[in-house]
């Protein structure tokens, strides 16, 4: 079968598609991908893609400020060129933006797996898994999921481990990073530790100093070439480091092309970075790293999808904010962890070749592990399993993968940490509560259907049960995921019984969980 899967998005949600492409190339399917032409250079390194197609979006953005039209005659040749050169049975679109899923519709009609429209124009999403995927980007403290699972999920596929393995670079831009770092000098002893000191945001960003001050105590005690990666606007930073750390630098920031950064990271044996695309590119390259998790940011998510690497987040209550306020400390969280503390863990990690268990001054240290099924995981280091947090996104592991996967629920084989008991009885009235509204939703379905009169007692009872998740600081992904599978078309009533009963079987296991 003839796949274009469509990725529209930044540079490392792009390559995070990666282990979704080889398992669809495993299966016999020929492999082409969408994305934006900016990104065209990143879309080079994935493996298992037959063929690129680059979105021209500063063509149709320049075309729509001249006349719409032409702006649409240039999204319909894009569709034109990809249709008739990749001629595919079925698309994979795992952008959820209006714009995405009317050019899969456009490509490929109704075979579009993952996000897509419906013969009317409404939203539509293949899968529960793919829902999900929307909803829990509005609050994404509450995903429990890394996204490289999700997006395999979204896109039909994800039974087992996912392997995560971007194409090697190829000898050109291998040639390019040996000289850029033939001109470091003599540094054959040195181990070479990467830096990506920026972010997408200034919020999410681990202060210069602190990365330059974890530069020269790792300098001091092992011997390390520092070698800045990152954008051309990040090279004020750069200076900024260099200005703190002596020792052997090479700054290479907006030095490189995309295939020659991932020249450069296959050269290192450790990268330290903020949550950006480089530590998504380094863990596709099978690169461990130390990444650092601020604001919004948060590891369960977004972490490296590499076993044995270690992710750091603000030991705060706070942590991770939310999208929907603005921070009310300061963003006191960059100065939270502690340079020394993640020093002496990557000296450890040199010395025993594992990351420690142990405290991380200001810091919840994790490591990325595989669970029992196959998914990335997060294992604490710190001790931080028990937080009322840690448990609710262990609990959520549990039911959700069953809920979204539609299996009957399975009690996990071990019993999880209890969260804290005042917690604990209110998460359970609200559960309860829950599940009584879903069995009058139940109820008055069936009554809708036949009798007119009902139809508003019916919606009023749906529109209190969205309400009553989303005010909860553990169900709102589930109030997301029940507001839009409401706007989805119901063939009959059977159908809609059939999802009401669906919620309320994953409200009975969450309840059944925190009894124990």
């Amino acid at each position: 079968m003839n796949i274009v899967l469509q990725n529209l998005t930044r540079f490392g949600d792009l390559l995070q598609s990666q282990p979704a492409v080889s398992e669809l190339a495993a299966g016999g399917d020929r492999v082409s991908l969408a994305c934006l032409e900016n990104f065209a250079g990143a879309a080079g390194l994935l493996a298992d893609v037959s063929e690129v197609f680059p979105l021209p979006g500063a063509k149709f953005l320049a075309s729509l400020d001249v006349d719409w039209k032409l702006a649409l005659a240039t999204v319909a040749d894009f569709a034109d060129t990809v249709a008739t050169r990749a001629r595919p049975d079925c698309v994979v679109n795992l952008t959820a933006a209006l714009p995405a899923r009317l050019m899969a519709r456009r490509l490929c009609g109704e075979a579009v797996r993952g996000f897509t429209l419906d013969p009317f124009g409404y939203r539509h999403e293949s899968n529960l898994w793919a829902s999900f995927l929307e909803a829990s980007s509005t609050r994404r403290e509450l995903c429990p999921f890394n996204i490289v699972d999700v997006f395999r999920k979204a896109a039909g596929v994800g039974q087992g481990p996912g392997r995560f393995a971007l194409r090697r670079p190829e000898a050109a831009a291998a040639e390019e990073a040996a000289a850029l770092f033939a001109g470091a000098g003599p540094c054959d002893d040195l181990l070479v530790v990467g830096f990506q000191l920026g972010a997408s945001a200034a919020a999410r960003q681990w202060p210069v100093e602190r990365f330059a001050r974890l530069a020269a105590r790792l300098h001091e005690k092992r011997g390390i070439l520092a070698v800045l990666v990152g954008a051309a606007s990040e090279k004020p930073l750069a200076v900024c480091f260099r200005e703190i750390f002596d020792g052997p630098c090479l700054d290479l920031s907006g030095a490189t092309s995309l295939p020659t950064l991932a020249a450069v990271v296959a050269r290192l044996g450790l990268l330290v970075t903020n949550d950006t695309g480089t530590l998504h590119l380094a863990a596709g390259l099978g690169v461990p790293s130390v990444a650092l998790f601020l604001a919004t940011a948060q590891p369960f998510d977004t972490g490296p999808y590499l076993e044995g690497c270690l992710c750091l987040e603000p030991d705060m209550p706070c942590h991770p904010c939310s999208f929907r306020e603005a921070c009310s400390r300061s963003h006191a969280c960059l100065d939270a962890i502690d340079p020394e503390a993640v020093a002496e863990a990557v000296l450890a990690w040199i010395r025993d070749g594992r990351f420690p268990a142990g405290a991380y001054s200001g810091a919840r240290a994790w490591l990325s592990a595989r669970d029992a099924e196959g998914f990335m995981d997060l294992v604490s280091l710190s001790g931080h399993e028990t937080t009322p947090r840690a448990v609710w996104l262990r609990c959520q592991r549990h039911v959700l993968r069953q809920f979204l996967d539609d299996v009957p629920h399975v009690p996990p084989a071990r019993p999880l940490p209890p969260l804290p008991e005042v917690e604990r009885q209110e998460l359970s009235r609200l559960l309860s509560q829950s599940v009584d509204l879903l069995r009058l939703v139940e109820g008055q379905a069936g009554l809708a259907m036949r009798n007119p009169a009902m139809k508003k007692r019916f919606l009023a009872s749906y529109n209190r049960l969205a309400a009553l998740w989303s005010a909860s600081p553990y169900l709102a992904t589930l109030a997301q995921l029940w507001q839009r599978q409401a706007q989805e078309e119901v063939v009959d009533i059977d159908g809609l019984v059939a999802r009401i009963r669906r919620y309320g079987a994953c409200a009975a296991a969450f309840a059944a969980i925190l009894q124990g």
